[in-house]
């Protein structure tokens, strides 16, 4: 169950209020490094259905952000042919944090400081429901996975690894 006792309003939480859509809140004791397995596992979800949000650039230096299953890794090399760009990596911690507004291990793709275009693995569409990043370190929002596509504004990429 998840506990709301130091859970406050974020700029995606103001994002999403903002907008009227329905959320649940779900907080875990954060761990460096853990990443989306850490936080499936402390809140007993499946892996694949917690959304990691990464903030990666092209090879120009423009940030984006990927959504991408829990459990799965990014093709930075097919995610770049998809997008038209000669190469994708992930963004430094310091440079996302600049470009997104949070901290790295608590970023949202909702209220993002600066406005980037959104991709998305298609298969989370498949999900009826998916947790991810409420924009602080051990806080997810979980809510309906094709209204926070067109949120977004996010645009379907196949670029999923095995973990």
């Amino acid at each position: 169950m998840a506990r709301r006792d130091h859970v406050s309003e974020t700029p995606a939480t103001q994002f999403l209020r903002a907008r009227k859509v329905a959320f649940a809140e779900h907080v875990y004791d954060y761990v460096e490094h853990g990443g989306a397995l850490h936080s499936a596992e402390m809140l007993g979800m499946d892996p694949f259905a917690v959304v990691k949000t990464l903030v990666m650039q092209d090879d120009q230096a423009r940030p984006l952000l990927v959504l991408m299953h829990g459990n799965r890794k990014v093709s930075t090399k097919n995610l770049a042919r998809q997008i038209g760009a000669k190469s994708v990596e992930p963004c430094q911690p310091e440079v996302a944090n600049k470009h997104s507004g949070y901290l790295v291990g608590g970023t949202s793709p909702f209220g993002t400081r600066k406005a980037m275009p959104v991709y998305y693995e298609q298969s989370i569409l498949t999900l009826p429901r998916m947790s991810i990043n409420g924009g602080r370190r051990g806080y997810l929002v979980e809510l309906d996975a094709a209204v926070c596509m067109q949120l977004l504004d996010a645009r379907p990429v196949r670029c999923a690894l095995a973990e």
